[in-house]
């Protein structure tokens, strides 16, 4: 089996800041805006080199939402940022008639999402805006899983013509990507090649994954991780490919179980190949205070839950 390297850990906020910095110089009709939050979002860089496109709105971020839509008309290539809670649910409204229902080429960036946000508990720990904003007409949805990775989306959703919500977290996790990766939106990575479980997941639950598909290998049980980046437009065809070969898959996220990445892959699964399937996500709860170790333990988002999954999913085949 394939074996990964973490090459430095590192936070994901940090890639999209670079990634940003790196567009500021490379297409100036490249905007950013920020809602009392630069320095959690890293858009320090971008602001200090580019201070006429840098706009900092405050606590306001209905009225980010709107202003960027507004950009969008004479040209430019708005990326709003705050944490995904804000980025989401405060601004719904806005994102969906302004921005989604006109069309308009806004690049939603959000931070701090998932449980993995830590001690700032369950009011900030977002769960549900994957779901949110994948049931969005013309809405493009991007997770990333490292550092390597956010910087390379951040980069390739300038060229895309459209509203994209690109998410991503605070803490630091392993950088295992290639540095000069080709990010293609809406093509998914297979990581490693497995005949007895296919395991998608998404985000932070990448690196998890990986680490459980070697403990599998230890035990004699083959598994083909399958990395979705992009949450919509679904790879199906890679998803379906896999799973006709192994027969079964794990889901793998930080999101509710309900409106994530699982619901998605079930929706493909029970119209073209019906097949057991696991979820490793939230149940339907609100998370709390804690460390993103304690809480993605206490929750079962890590490679222990994800090897348990996989084995009770082999033996439904």
């Amino acid at each position: 089996m394939k074996k990964y390297i973490d090459t430095g850990k590192k936070d994901t906020r940090s890639g999209f800041g670079a990634g940003l910095e790196e567009l500021g110089k490379k297409n100036e009709n490249v905007v950013a805006l920020c809602a009392d939050l630069t320095g959690s979002l890293k858009m320090d860089a971008f602001k200090n080199n580019h201070p006429e496109r840098f706009f900092q709105v405050g606590i306001a971020e209905a009225n980010m939402i709107g202003m960027a839509a507004g950009m969008t008309i004479g040209g430019k290539i708005p990326f709003t940022g705050t944490f995904a809670n804000f980025s989401t649910g405060r601004v719904y409204d806005q994102i969906r008639q302004s921005v989604a229902y006109s069309g308009k080429n806004v690049k939603i960036c959000a931070s701090h999402a998932g449980l993995t946000l830590g001690e700032d508990g369950a009011t900030h720990q977002i769960l549900e805006d994957l779901g949110l904003m994948k049931m969005l007409p013309g809405m493009t949805v991007i997770n990333t899983c490292d550092y390597n990775q956010t910087k390379a989306a951040t980069l390739a959703i300038a060229d895309h013509d459209g509203p994209v919500y690109l998410r991503f977290g605070r803490p630091k996790v392993a950088n295992f990507t290639p540095e000069d990766q080709n990010f293609e939106i809406g093509k998914a990575v297979q990581l490693t090649e497995g005949n007895d479980v296919t395991i998608v997941a998404t985000g932070h639950l990448v690196w998890e994954a990986l680490q459980a598909a070697e403990t599998l290998a230890e035990e004699g049980i083959t598994a083909e991780v399958i990395n979705i980046h992009t949450i919509k437009p679904l790879d199906a065809d890679a998803i379906l490919a896999s799973v006709k070969k192994t027969g079964c898959v794990v889901t793998a996220e930080e999101h509710n179980y309900l409106g994530g990445l699982g619901e998605s892959v079930a929706r493909v699964l029970s119209t073209e190949h019906p097949s057991p399937q696991e979820f490793i996500a939230t149940k339907d709860t609100f998370g709390e205070s804690g460390t993103p170790e304690q809480l993605m333990e206490k929750y079962g988002l890590n490679a222990k839950s994800i090897v348990a999954a996989s084995k009770k999913v082999i033996q439904r085949k």
